[in-house]
């Protein structure tokens, strides 16, 4: 057997619906939990108040997370089906016009009017409603809606993420929790922008600035608040 019948490819767009979810979550995580932590460690709070903050922001920011992930696909899953019941009545009611429709994606492709309608027949005659699914509406297997593998790929990862710097308040020196928690998050980010922009094939420097630089700001804005209402309390 040749090598091209045996040669499978395998794109990292088959990773999108994961990888978005999974480093948002995990991102989120670790975002949200440090600079709650350090808001709250700047307003002169005590250790045990730290910890609880911080386990409280943990769990609710998961639940959030799954809660609003399932939601925002759920709605695009919506969508899509409705998008598919329209295409299954116009396939039912004249199919004719639907193959010119299709032919008509492949000609504006640069495929010739007479092939095109071939392949359009020939793609109908097997799966009409697939056909126009991916061709007309751009749906395929790699990017339709599953709200439950996204609910559950962000709440694990959120959680995974709130874990890192939730650890750093257990074994940080009190007077020096800020400063620690801070570089430590910030060390936290900058790994998981290189693991998520090596998994997507992206360059590692520019995801791993992207999401310290953000990272950084979130945490200086909360410790800026935390420190002036600890101050006025």
């Amino acid at each position: 057997m040749s090598r091209l019948g045996t040669h499978r490819e395998r794109h990292l767009v088959s990773r999108i619906g994961w990888l978005r979810a999974g480093v948002l979550g995990a991102n989120d995580g670790i975002v949200s939990t440090a600079s709650l932590i350090i808001g709250v460690a700047a307003a002169a709070a005590k250790p045990a108040d730290i910890l609880v903050a911080g386990a409280a922001g943990l769990v609710a920011g998961a639940m959030s997370m799954a809660a609003g992930e399932y939601v925002s696909v759920s709605s695009q899953s919506d969508t899509e089906q409705a998008d598919l019941a329209r295409e299954r009545g116009e396939l039912a009611s004249n199919v004719d016009a639907e193959i010119s429709e299709l032919a008509g994606i492949y000609t504006k492709r640069g495929v010739d009017p007479a092939t095109a309608d071939s392949v359009a027949r020939q793609l109908m005659a097997k799966d009409a409603l697939g056909a126009h699914a991916h061709d007309e509406l751009g749906i395929s297997e790699i990017t339709t809606a599953r709200p439950i593998q996204a609910a559950l790929t962000s709440a694990a990862t959120f959680t995974a993420g709130a874990a890192l710097p939730l650890a750093i308040v257990i074994f940080a020196p009190g007077g020096w929790l800020v400063p620690i928690e801070a570089v430590a998050s910030l060390l936290f980010l900058a790994l998981l922008g290189g693991i998520g922009a090596r998994a997507g094939g992206a360059p590692v420097g520019k995801a791993t600035l992207r999401v310290t630089f953000w990272g950084a700001l979130a945490m200086a804005l909360t410790a800026g608040i935390g420190r002036m209402v600890g101050t006025a309390v």
